[in-house]
């Protein structure tokens, strides 16, 4: 079969929105985790952190593209047209069909969905409705809308399995080019941070409250202090190109993808599994051939919350003991839903790339039901050569990717 490698990548993520930027927020500490002040008026909800993507002109895709685009379309248009521009791919390839998208998100826009619904409930009908409104709040939103404005005329997916959508966004590219289906795919995902998004997580208690004050000390990943996971936003595309066309054209390689693997617990619906969790990481290293000891960094899934990341740090410790390093980048960016397993597998990149492993920010004190694994509490120095990202969504979905040095 074909291997396959990234050769592009674009991102919108509340520490930065570009490598530069990130590398520097992962090194330093950054909390991209601020106070939500103008959620304190909705009725019932206790958590008001989250984090949220700046610095980025929405104006840069022409007015007339953005008509049907919410804001989580927005970002995944620009992380899809960064990605492509870092990869060299020209607009005529884009369209020559040998190139796809594979792109998700847990829904559509949720702003736009609450606006529509609000003046449905309000004037009765459908009057003065945007004819443009189902565009942003369709399922497949991202996809579509990168989709059109790029260009792009080969195959077309959009994962929409909330955590783990932009980690099977990839995985699903990876088998395309690996069985010469496409040459190129654009992978990832995005999400839009919105109250109602806080507020599904608050109401079964899987959103931080005790830190509503000091918003940079949350979430908490493996912590003995955590109580619950901040809700962000942001989007990340990686483009995946088979090795030999991208060697042939000469293009820098960030990375190879070297294994994939998503299964479903088939258990319960948000109730995380320790044995589904642990079967995705050990068929991932079968897909890749490996054995745990060929892994060098763990980027963990884990959110912050009390039953998620217990199982998670069992999974890893079952299957590789407490030698390879493991960390959650939520602690520095929160959870980005369906950026996340795109955005986290790039972080992990530019980490082997700089030759560094960044800690779990706010990991002081490891809680008992997540100790026996190498938790990285500090920056390291270390030139990793695989590395392991794990995504694990509601509905018992788990998609696990290795990538080795490029």
């Amino acid at each position: 079969m074909n291997r396959v490698v990234v050769t592009g990548i674009g991102m919108l993520s509340p520490i930065g929105n570009d490598a530069q930027s990130v590398v520097e927020g992962l090194k330093n500490g950054r909390s991209g985790i601020k106070s939500m002040d103008e959620w304190r008026q909705m009725k019932g909800l206790n958590s008001f952190v989250g984090g949220e993507v700046t610095g980025f002109d929405p104006k840069r895709i022409p007015r007339h593209a953005r008509r049907t685009m919410g804001k989580v379309s927005v970002m995944a248009t620009i992380a899809a047209e960064d990605a492509a521009k870092d990869a060299g791919l020209a607009q005529d390839y884009l369209r020559s069909g040998r190139a796809g998208i594979s792109m998700g998100s847990t829904t559509g826009s949720p702003k736009c969905m609450n606006d529509f619904f609000s003046e449905f409930a309000l004037k009765g009908g459908i009057e003065e409705q945007m004819g443009t409104s189902f565009m942003k709040v369709m399922g497949h939103t991202t996809a579509a809308n990168a989709a059109v404005h790029l260009g792009v005329t080969g195959c077309v997916y959009s994962p929409t399995s909330a955590c783990a959508s932009s980690a099977q966004a990839i995985g699903l590219g990876y088998d395309l080019i690996r069985h010469g289906r496409q040459e190129v795919m654009l992978c990832g995902g995005a999400e839009e941070l919105h109250v109602t998004t806080a507020g599904t997580f608050d109401i079964v208690r899987a959103a931080s409250r005790a830190y509503n004050d000091t918003p940079s000390r949350t979430p908490r990943p493996f912590d003995a202090a955590r109580d619950g996971l901040a809700v962000s936003e942001g989007a990340a595309v990686m483009v995946l190109e088979e090795r030999e066309r991208a060697l042939a054209r000469g293009t820098p390689i960030y990375a190879e993808v070297l294994g994939y693997n998503t299964c479903c617990d088939g258990e319960h619906i948000t109730m995380p599994s320790r044995g589904g969790m642990l079967r995705c990481m050990r068929e991932t290293l079968l897909s890749a051939g490996l054995e745990p000891k060929d892994i060098d960094y763990i980027n963990a899934h884990a959110t912050g919350t009390q039953l998620g990341d217990a199982a998670e740090a069992w999974g890893i410790r079952e299957l590789f003991g407490a030698s390879v390093p493991v960390s959650s980048s939520k602690g520095h960016v929160g959870h980005t839903i369906g950026a996340c397993g795109c955005l986290e597998a790039i972080f992990s990149i530019l980490m082997m790339k700089e030759g560094f492993l960044a800690p779990t920010l706010n990991l002081e004190n490891i809680s008992e039901d997540c100790a026996g694994v190498n938790h990285l509490r500090k920056p390291v120095d270390v030139r990793a050569r695989r590395v392991l990202s794990n995504s694990f969504a509601f509905g018992g979905i788990n998609a696990s990717l290795i990538f080795g040095a490029g």
